[in-house]
């Protein structure tokens, strides 16, 4: 490293300022803030098609595109290992400025996600069947579901390659070219679900086919960002020791992802139990919840870059540096995203959707979205620390004490002792529950292996 290049770190990492370096909270701004925006543009792939079915005269297509959404999303995020994990990877590699093992990182994580692509491409009748199996939605609207649902998965391989190029753009600290591709998709989301539902009157299956659009066109574009690092020939072989260790990792995630997929998709697939009118309920309020979540995840996603690179230069304190600084931006984020719902959460809710009985309802739950950010703030940000660090096993074991623990017996009590008409508020009681134990558990479990963050 050249003296200028060491002064300018030696400036941003200042190890004896508590509250850090005014360079250093830049350094995390840079990283943090493109992916927030990003990030609160991400769930607009859903967003926006809630918002445009959701002014059209029935509220069996907003409920329809609701559940079928969230049926995909659990797909999808099923398989978000394959951007933490790769993210965490490169992070490392980068830190040692390691550029054949990122490549060699890159090229094994987007085979996995063409398999995995194809496997959901395969499965797509019996997944369909399944999730109708444990929701029990109405004939009706599982019809509707049922088509948005076999549209979407056709994008499955690009899907997840998506989430390969954002793992690899954020563990290289390019979160600028990361934030222009889900700008690109939801521009391309918004156009086709315009020509396709206002314009072509195609309703539900329009709101499929426009994302099914908008992640193709992103993978291609991602897969052009990457053409330098990649260098994909025709030569290149897989190495199989290093893709059983990526394989055991995922593994790990996919666990953690499961887990917390199945807690986060109770709330809109138990709430058919309740009627159609609770799924519509559910789906607008938890579109909040994931503006929170991808919103705090912005945070978590500079301390998985910044901790990763310090890990792979092996400096504790830097390491440590880092995670007390992104801690305090967390704690800054949860608050803003609490007053913002407090002071304009009514109006979201109007723009969503123009339902008198699907607004005056949700209105009834918002305050649970407004304690949320503050919350679950904690396990976001501890799954960026996790992965920066590796720990992918900790992330599955808090994940599981979490729900096991948690999760499902808030949601036992909630629906045995709660009154039907108030079954719904220990739905949001359990969530509450669930999150704030995700971030006291990867506290206690970081307090307790402190000594281990570089093996």
């Amino acid at each position: 490293m050249t003296t200028a290049s060491s002064t300018t770190t030696n400036r941003i990492v200042d190890l004896r300022k508590f509250w850090g370096t005014w360079p250093a909270h830049k350094k995390i701004v840079a990283i943090a803030l493109p992916m927030i925006v990003s990030n609160i543009a991400a769930p607009l792939l859903g967003l926006v098609d809630t918002a445009i079915i959701g002014h059209l005269p029935d509220s069996i297509y907003l409920s329809a595109v609701a559940l079928g959404a969230m049926i995909v999303s659990f797909i999808f995020l099923l398989a978000v290992f394959l951007r933490m994990t790769t993210t965490g990877e490169i992070a490392r590699a980068f830190g040692r400025k390691d550029e054949s093992q990122q490549r060699l990182i890159g090229i094994h994580a987007l085979t996995f996600a063409l398999l995995l692509g194809g496997a959901i491409l395969l499965a797509k009748p019996w997944l369909i069947d399944f999730a109708f199996w444990l929701i029990q939605p109405s004939a009706e609207l599982a019809g509707y579901a049922a088509d948005y649902i076999a549209i979407r998965l056709w994008a499955a391989p690009a899907a997840l390659i998506n989430l390969v190029v954002l793992g690899v753009l954020l563990g290289r600290q390019q979160s600028k070219k990361a934030m222009l591709l889900v700008i690109f998709t939801n521009a391309v989301n918004v156009v086709a679900d315009v020509i396709l539902i206002i314009g072509l009157g195609l309703n539900v299956k329009g709101a499929a086919w426009a994302s099914v659009t908008a992640e193709i066109s992103t993978a291609l574009l991602g897969l052009y960002m990457l053409r330098d690092l990649l260098r994909l020939e025709l030569s290149w072989q897989l190495q199989s020791s290093y893709f059983a260790r990526f394989f055991g990792m995922n593994r790990d995630v996919f666990i953690r992802s499961l887990v917390l997929q199945l807690c986060m998709a109770t709330m809109t697939g138990y709430a058919a139990r309740f009627g159609d009118l609770y799924v519509a309920v559910n789906a607008v309020l938890m579109q909040f919840l994931m503006l929170i979540s991808l919103g705090l995840d912005g945070i978590a996603y500079a301390v998985e870059a910044l901790a990763g690179a310090a890990v792979g230069r092996r400096r504790k304190a830097e390491v440590n540096y880092w995670l007390r600084l992104t801690l305090m931006w967390s704690i800054v984020f949860a608050g803003i995203y609490s007053l913002t719902f407090a002071l304009a959460g009514e109006v979201i809710i109007r723009l969503l959707t123009d339902l008198p009985d699907v607004i005056s309802t949700a209105l009834r739950y918002l305050p649970w979205v407004i304690l949320l950010p503050l919350l679950g703030h904690w396990s976001y940000y501890f799954d960026g620390v996790y992965i920066g660090l590796g720990w992918t096993h900790a992330m599955r074991d808090t994940m599981l004490i979490s729900a096991l623990v948690v999760f499902l017996p808030s949601w036992w009590l909630g629906q045995t002792l709660l009154a039907k008409e108030h079954a719904n508020h220990g739905l949001w009681l359990a969530l509450s529950a669930f999150l704030l134990a995700r971030g006291v558990t990867q506290w206690l479990f970081l307090l307790a292996r402190r000594r281990q963050v570089i093996q």
